[in-house]
């Protein structure tokens, strides 16, 4: 699947990157992986050359353009071009708006919105002068919703998703080139020990928590399929589908439980975790599946009820549209 084609992967040290570059990884493949620091990718490097790829690591921050293009201009040395450009490098700051510090607010922003422009701006000057490529974003299911406690995460993966249609627009007139969004439910990487934390307890994703290799095999099945959107757990095409038709109930619904769903009761200090300097460890998992899935019947249920009281509310509406159509 992956044989001959040369992908550039931002954020691979860890979590879904890294499961990304495994999945890639093959003879003939060629990756060129990304993180702030090139030490974080050494193992990862090793694992991908092992499985027959080419291997470039560059050390590269997302949210500076400078280093996005060099990133860019890297592949094309060592490569001659890329065929796909994955923007996956994402942080989170966990907290309410106001006791979360500015600059951590820009950050999540610069690395997660302006990170995805900035490599689609470089991979899409590249494909149009190839008349070909592929520009996928890693997104959340937070794209659909309003979830507390993470205020600039979720704005910035509504804008990754507003940057992706407005890309599909503007990218009409080359249909050699396609932008795919990625939206993982939570899954269980890292992030939630990484990130910035201002609310006094451990992060914790909630239940049912899917694995990254899920969400790595969803991207390289969009190389071969392109779609515009895709969601990755079904939990987040309930939350999705229950926005849509029913925003002010999922909303109050994610407001009212977000504390006891997606934090313990063990205390954390205030921290700006990695979000200004590379850290943490390089795991593609963050041995959470094993962890909340005994706490999960409450958010399973809330679920439950939630898609239910969807197909209600769908079904009224179409049934008194097609009344409608026939007075």
């Amino acid at each position: 699947m992956a044989s001959g084609r040369i992908v550039v992967i931002t954020g691979a040290s860890s979590g879904i990157g890294r499961a990304t570059a495994r999945a890639f990884a093959g003879p003939g493949a060629g990756l060129v992986l990304c993180a702030r620091a090139d030490e974080r990718l050494e193992e990862v490097e090793a694992e991908c050359a092992k499985a027959g790829a080419r291997v470039v690591v560059v050390a590269a921050d997302v949210s500076r353009p400078e280093d996005v293009a060099r990133l860019a201009q890297r592949a094309i040395e060592a490569f001659g071009g890329f065929d796909v450009w994955v923007n996956n490098a994402g942080v989170i700051a966990f907290g309410r708006i106001d006791e979360t510090p500015a600059e951590d607010h820009e950050q999540v922003i610069r690395t997660n919105l302006c990170g995805c422009l900035f490599g689609a701006r470089e991979a899409v000057r590249h494909f149009r002068a190839r008349g070909r490529g592929i520009v996928i974003n890693v997104s959340s299911l937070v794209s659909h919703l309003g979830q507390s406690l993470s205020t600039a995460y979720t704005a910035s993966k509504w804008g990754v998703n507003g940057l992706g249609q407005a890309l599909r627009a503007e990218l009409a007139d080359a249909s050699g080139i396609h932008v795919c969004t990625v939206m993982p439910a939570y899954i269980d990487t890292p992030l939630f020990e990484h990130g910035a934390n201002y609310t006094g307890h451990e992060a914790k994703p909630v239940s049912p928590v899917y694995p990254p290799e899920r969400v790595a095999q969803a991207i390289v099945g969009l190389v071969d399929r392109p779609q515009a959107e895709i969601m990755v757990g079904d939990v987040g095409r309930v939350l999705a589908a229950s926005h849509a038709v029913m925003p002010e109930l999922t909303n109050r619904m994610m407001a009212g439980q977000i504390e006891s769903w997606q934090f313990t009761d063990r205390p954390r200090g205030p921290s700006s975790g990695n979000l200004h300097l590379a850290g943490g460890d390089t795991a593609v998992a963050g041995g959470w599946q094993e962890r909340v899935a005994v706490h999960g019947d409450t958010f399973d249920t809330a679920l439950r009820g939630l898609a239910l009281g969807t197909l209600v509310v769908a079904g009224a509406v179409a049934a008194a549209g097609l009344w409608r159509a026939r007075h």
